[in-house]
């Protein structure tokens, strides 16, 4: 496209961001299935999964850099005409994610009992969760060599392929389950062997994509070294999340079954919202990038004003919608009289969130597409600092409850929004050329 900053064609917005929706749904997907095998096997192995299924999504979170810091250094190159380098970065942080990997896994033999028993104390429920995170983080260098895959493709924007192999490895991975736990009687490990098995699927389909590129595989240090730069931005940026998110759900389960019952249905439900409107970041991400690549920063800017509308019109769409399922989704998740009668107090910060949330999640998009990491970071940090964390913790010492946590949680997309309109405003992330843009924060 020239530098006449016209509008991006809303079909090809949609190109990117279903493909990218259903892979961040595939996931989702399988852990209930994967759920619903372990389920059948008793309350033990079912903690142990649950216990270590969070450990093994919160490590792998921590290093979504692979993904989105290499879409934005990705998408320049590719912007720029140049796609065999843009490849070659892919090859970088693939090796980066080899190297990570191969730590992770090393640590996870050794600190799997003692970080489990830290979490749930001594006994069986540690010991089953330690027994399948550490089956499961053997995989650990192939979870990270995927997340580079998806970083590259996406920066190329190719977000068709990488749900075709998300999908044949988790689908591998379903059938493979409950065959292994139930017929052959691996039990809560025959759970963690089968997501090895799926996670070396999408590994290899990913690690293929790249081999038949034929760009140069050797390893080169500076390149990781830049990668790790903007990753340490987003790993502090991730960090401030899931401070406020553990801090909310620990203060809801002292205020009762009930409270924190309510406080998992809800916010089950945002966290799926979110995977939606993060589908638009993604495209945003891959779309600005490539824009910065060709020198053109007015249509980035352009495509920063095109998707915050989009983000701010389906908020409003999903707000309308979950407004009208008030009365019905509820009740697919619990009957229990006592839990149904507490989610109304969060259920209407739920859907007027909604709209904030479309803005700030496509703003994030055109930041990291920008390679803007460090304001974001400093930007979520100041908003939880500020806003979410004192909330959630008054809510305990006050009683404020659940409506204490989720003003708290309001006050931190608040802030989110403030600090990114005013980053927008300013068009200081429009930093153009073939470096990422993190050096203008």
């Amino acid at each position: 496209m020239s530098d006449t900053g016209e509008r991006v064609p809303l079909r090809r917005l949609l190109a990117l961001a279903v493909p990218a929706l259903g892979v961040l749904a595939a996931e989702p997907l399988y852990v209930l299935v994967d759920t619903a095998v372990v389920g059948h096997l008793g309350a033990v192995p079912l903690a142990g999964l649950a216990l270590g299924g969070t450990l093994f999504t919160v490590v792998s979170s921590q290093l979504t850099f692979l993904s989105y810091g290499t879409t934005a250094r990705t998408a320049r190159l590719h912007g720029a005409g140049r796609r065999r380098d843009a490849v070659a970065e892919g090859a970088q942080a693939t090796w980066l994610g080899v190297g990570v990997g191969v730590v992770l896994m090393l640590l996870a033999q050794l600190l799997a009992v003692p970080v489990a028993e830290l979490l749930a104390g001594p006994g069986p429920i540690a010991d089953a969760a330690a027994s399948w995170l550490r089956i499961a983080l053997l995989g650990a260098p192939l979870v990270l060599v995927t997340l580079a895959g998806h970083g590259w493709m996406r920066g190329v924007q190719d977000t068709r392929r990488p749900l075709y192999f998300v999908l044949t490895g988790n689908a591998v991975s379903a059938v493979l389950c409950p065959v292994l736990v139930y017929p052959l009687g691996w039990g809560l490990e025959g759970s963690a062997v089968a997501n090895l098995v799926g996670q070396t699927i999408v590994a290899a389909l990913f690690l293929r994509a790249l081999v038949v590129e034929r760009v140069p595989m050797r390893p080169e240090f500076a390149k990781m070294r830049a990668q790790l730069g903007l990753g340490r931005d987003l790993v502090l940026r991730t960090l401030a999340f899931q401070a406020c998110f553990l801090s909310a759900t620990s203060v809801a389960a002292r205020f009762g079954a009930e409270t924190a019952a309510a406080h998992q249905v809800v916010w089950q439900l945002w966290s799926f919202l979110a995977l939606v409107h993060d589908s638009i970041a993604i495209a945003a991400q891959s779309l600005v990038g490539a824009a910065l690549g060709r020198e053109s920063a007015r249509h980035a800017k352009g495509i920063a004003r095109q998707v915050t509308w989009y983000g701010l019109g389906f908020g409003f769409l999903l707000g309308l919608v979950f407004a009208g399922l008030y009365g019905i989704l509820p009740t697919l998740f619990t009957t229990d009289p006592a839990v149904l009668a507490e989610i109304p107090q969060v259920w209407w910060f739920f859907v007027g969130l909604q709209p904030i949330a479309g803005v700030v999640f496509a703003l994030d998009g055109v930041f990291l597409g920008a390679g803007d990491a460090a304001y974001l970071r400093t930007a979520t940090m100041l908003s939880a600092a500020i806003g979410y964390l004192p909330l959630i913790w008054l809510s305990l010492a006050f009683g404020w409850g659940l409506v204490g946590i989720w003003t708290g949680l309001s006050l931190f997309m608040l802030g989110r929004l403030l600090t990114l309109l005013l980053r927008a405003r300013s068009g200081r992330w429009a930093v153009t050329g073939l470096t990422t843009a993190d050096t203008a924060a």
